[in-house]
């Protein structure tokens, strides 16, 4: 069984790159270890309530502007493989994501080759081999691992071994009747597990060495989510709650089962306590499973190990031809953009998959020419970004770009990764005009919701550049070096479209830009 490429994993990323893969015919297969696309999410989150959003009423009639709001659909030509249409609930249920991901599955006929654990992959010639559980081997000349972090992230606690684990503990809020409860981890997990169990356990203690990182703060949905928060009430109301600040340094266990933490507070005078519970539970994130890789083809990890590290072109850096799709590409934006997020890595799998079309089939990019005039150029990008799903849910990864040729031609690049522009991913260092969505400097330093702070007024061409809101960057390319960059200020509806305000003013830009490259 020998294929161009094998696809690990059918979860969202994996059926993304298959739907795109077999729609334009190429020689694929997919390998899943489960029963059914989307496994992850039979057991994830535990409580089985999603946070991504699912906004199905959004005014708005365009298809692509309703992406926005729409954080759990894949990409596709079919009107009716939305999830919209699974969910009328904001925050969804996770069977419901697991019953649209079986629908996206069969309606696109992908090839997936279910009940396939992946057992080994090596190195074979030009290509890889790649070893099932039940003793079939695979051959490729490329691999792509779609299997996300699927394995519990275990910090180096001594004793944690002892604890129970988010992956595996009981989800019934009965069995924690009366009891003191310490979580480890401040993430939405473990804010998922203690609002599960604030009706039942008597003391519920969330701990961990950095503060809790508000999602509307950093804009990254990683962090804690509103909807995870409630158990932020009972601390600061004095309900028999707490956050506890600093890092643990030894679980114990006695005879009788209970608990004994050493606690260092990290900021307050007493910087060691002792303290007792039932129930531990570490809910302290995922990492990446490497273990499927021989000592032929095991790719660099880095964060702690939880991640491959990948370049540009979400290949590893330490093996050609194994690239990576899906929450694993949140390497290259780790906390920063919505690479973790189906509605962030639906479009990075796009952009992988335009990559291999360029790197393996000859099929370049997909572009549209341009006249190479400042206003056509204007108008190209501020369509764009008045309309983008892509530059909007993947702020600062990706940008529509259009190049300059020495002929005096113009063409537009859509939803190209930043970094594979700068790494020359498009060929020669032509001239190139990059536009991104992006948050200010220090976005995530700046309570929002104070009123006494100062902020950038709404369309306030002047004063753009100091905007801290999600607003359009222009970056000027020349000779592979960033040579200019303007910013279009911000606005409240996030239309980018007043003349005087946002299309005159980068009209000049470009037209200086195109001047300085022709003098």
């Amino acid at each position: 069984m020998a294929h161009d490429y094998l696809i690990i994993g059918a979860g969202p990323a994996g059926l993304q790159l298959a739907a795109l893969m077999h729609r334009d015919g190429h020689d694929y297969a997919v390998l899943e270890a489960g029963a059914a696309p989307g496994t992850f999410f039979t057991r994830y989150p535990r409580h089985r309530q999603l946070i991504s959003i699912n906004k199905v009423h959004t005014g708005y009639d365009d298809a692509e502007l309703r992406l926005r709001m729409d954080w759990n659909s894949l990409l596709s030509d079919d009107p009716e493989l939305l999830f919209t249409r699974y969910s009328k609930r904001y925050f969804p249920a996770a069977d419901d994501l697991v019953r649209y991901l079986a629908d996206f599955a069969s309606a696109t006929g992908v090839r997936v080759e279910y009940q396939t654990r992946v057992m080994r992959i090596g190195r074979d010639g030009d290509g890889f081999a790649v070893l099932d559980e039940h003793g079939r081997t695979w051959h490729a000349r490329r691999v792509i691992v779609a299997t996300g972090v699927s394995q519990l992230y275990v910090p180096p606690i001594p004793g944690i071994e002892t604890a129970e684990r988010y992956d595996t503990v009981s989800v019934d809020p009965t069995d924690f009747t009366g009891q003191r409860v310490m979580i480890i981890g401040k993430g939405n997990s473990g804010f998922e597990t203690a609002d599960a169990l604030m009706e039942t356990a008597a003391v519920i203690h969330v701990a961990g060495p950095r503060s809790v990182r508000f999602a509307w703060q950093t804009h990254y949905v990683g962090h804690l989510r509103a909807v995870n928060n409630n158990f932020l009430d009972s601390y600061q109301l004095k309900s028999q709650n707490a956050v506890l600040d600093g890092t643990i340094e030894r679980i114990t266990r006695d005879a009788d089962g209970r608990y004994l933490v050493r606690f260092r507070y990290a900021r307050t005078v007493e910087a060691i306590r002792e303290i007792r519970y039932d129930r531990v539970i570490a809910c302290t994130g995922f990492r990446f499973d490497a273990g499927i890789f021989d000592d032929t083809c095991r790719p660099r990890l880095v964060i702690n190990d939880r991640f491959p590290e990948q370049t540009s072109a979400f290949e590893s850096t330490t093996v050609p031809d194994l690239y990576f799709t899906g929450t694993l590409t949140q390497q290259r934006d780790f906390k920063t953009s919505t690479s973790g997020f189906i509605h962030g890595f639906r479009y990075g799998v796009r952009a992988l998959y335009r990559i291999l079309g360029a790197r393996y089939h000859g099929t370049g990019w997909p572009t549209t020419k341009l006249d190479a005039t400042p206003e056509a150029i204007t108008d190209a990008l501020v369509a764009r970004v008045n309309r983008s799903s892509a530059l909007w849910q993947q702020f600062g990864v990706l940008a529509d770009v259009v190049t300059v040729g020495p002929d005096g031609s113009a063409y537009h690049h859509e939803e190209v990764p930043l970094a594979y522009l700068a790494d020359g991913g498009l060929g020669a260092s032509l001239p190139a005009f990059a536009v991104t969505l992006e948050y200010g400097a220090n976005h995530d330093s700046v309570d929002p919701f104070d009123v006494s702070v100062p902020r950038v007024a709404e369309n306030d061409a002047a004063a753009a550049h100091d905007a801290t809101y999600l607003h359009p960057v222009v970056r000027f390319h020349s000779g592979g070096q960033v040579r200019a960059v303007h910013h279009l200020a911000e606005n409240l509806e996030n239309e980018w479209d007043l003349a005087s305000v946002h299309q005159q003013p980068l009209a000049v830009f470009v037209k200086e830009c195109l001047t300085d490259v022709g003098s």
